[in-house]
């Protein structure tokens, strides 16, 4: 079946109505104390030309930024007994440097990873959910591990990243997990520098302080995944996701020992995450009042993005997001991609994205997934903890400073 004719670009969105701007949260901090500043601040710091420090980070010769998958900072704050090292941290304070920021909308992966990637929002750089709709192809593309064969992913978000061009001035490596060093979201999002890979955490910090004891000026990129899937699999609040957190800060601890002395050491997150019960989590594909009109679904249980037969037709659109306030009322957060667009949820927006968002759009607001069954893998009803919406746990992310003590580093 064919597509119906949609208007080209953005420039007839509509004003954000009233009503509209009552339901939404505020637009993340884009520009000023979000996810996509660390790495821009990180390069300013150094003196890499082209970048602003809106962190007011100090001067630097070497930074390493953390990117802990998952850590929301309500979670961070509330499991403080099992992260000594970090309270300490957090106890010392750093100055001007925000201790929080937000993470991108949605609050999932893709989209905050290659916030942090590129240091734009999801309106540029295109990554705009968990999987999504590809206008060009007419199907539903992911943008984590599954990455469609029909999308290019240089094409798909076409700006350079940070440490593609930081790398012409210092030393820049990325130490993650093997899978991820050849993955289209790297390709995408993360490309630039040495890639240093490692199995274990002990591996990854050892790798991390061997390309770090030389004496020239560097960015590293350390990427640590294990509690997002503790949490994904158990829960947040599970002791699974405590073991992974108490693991996480010994990492922390072992890399301020072993990275030279006085490297600036960051620690943030892509974004945090909510337990959902069994009982909560919603198969809406079995209610068709939720499916009226509508040709894709898209995005993920808790940020649901829903492409209408017709994209022109705005009495079913209007009839659809009726049929979900009357079914979930204020457990949801339910609105337009013009509302979400005007109200700056996915900053500026380039024309190539803007259908790319969903017609309608759901965002969780309490314990509560909703799945397509039709399309997801029955596995998906089993995953526990959950991100992606416009939570304060979803979208918060904590941002830790400090310097390196250097007591073990080795020698360049």
């Amino acid at each position: 079946m064919g597509r119906s004719a949609a208007p080209v670009g953005v420039a007839s969105v509509a004003p954000l109505t009233s009503d509209a701007a009552s339901r939404l949260p505020p637009a993340p901090a884009f520009g000023q104390r979000s996810i996509a500043e660390v790495l821009t601040s990180a390069a300013a710091s150094l003196g890499v030309p082209g970048f602003e420090n809106k962190l007011d980070l100090p001067a630097a010769k070497r930074v390493c930024v953390v990117l802990a998958d998952g850590l929301g900072r309500n979670l961070l704050k509330q499991k403080s007994a099992h992260t000594p090292f970090l309270r300490s941290v957090l106890q010392a304070g750093q100055g001007n440097i925000p201790v929080s920021l937000d993470s991108a909308f949605p609050s999932t992966t893709a989209a905050s990873l290659a916030s942090f990637g590129t240091g734009l929002p999801a309106g540029q750089h295109g990554m705009v959910g968990y999987d999504v709709l590809d206008p060009d192809q007419d199907r539903v593309v992911n943008m984590l591990g599954n990455w469609d064969a029909g999308v290019n992913p240089q094409v798909w978000q076409p700006f350079p990243t940070v440490l593609e061009r930081a790398a012409g001035h210092v030393d820049v490596t990325t130490v993650s997990l093997p899978q991820f060093s050849t993955s289209a979201m790297t390709e995408a999002a993360l490309r630039g520098g040495r890639f240093i890979t490692g199995t274990t955490s002990h591996a990854r910090t050892a790798g991390a302080a061997e390309a770090m004891a030389g004496a020239g000026p560097s960015l590293m990129y350390f990427y640590v995944n294990e509690l997002d899937k503790a949490g994904h699999r158990h829960g947040c609040q599970s002791p699974q996701w405590e073991h992974q957190l108490e693991e996480l800060d010994a990492t922390v601890r072992r890399l301020s020992a072993t990275l030279p002395p006085g490297t600036t050491v960051l620690l943030t997150a892509d974004h945090g995450m909510v337990d959902v019960p069994e009982s909560q989590r919603i198969d809406y594909s079995a209610e068709p009042a939720l499916l009226a009109g509508v040709r894709h679904t898209a995005g993920e249980p808790r940020m649901v993005h829903l492409y209408l037969e017709d994209r022109t037709d705005d009495a079913a659109r209007a009839r659809l997001l009726e049929n979900w306030r009357t079914r979930f009322g204020e457990r949801i957060w339910a609105f337009t991609r013009e509302e979400a667009i005007a109200g700056g949820l996915f900053g500026d927006v380039r024309p190539e994205v803007a259908f790319r968002i969903g017609d309608v759009m759901i965002a969780a607001r309490d314990a509560l997934a909703l799945y397509d069954t039709r399309r997801v893998r029955p596995t998906a009803l089993e995953v526990v903890g959950q991100h992606g919406s416009l939570t304060k746990a979803e979208r918060e992310v904590p941002l830790l400073y400090f310097q390196a003590d250097g007591k073990r580093a080795p020698r360049g």
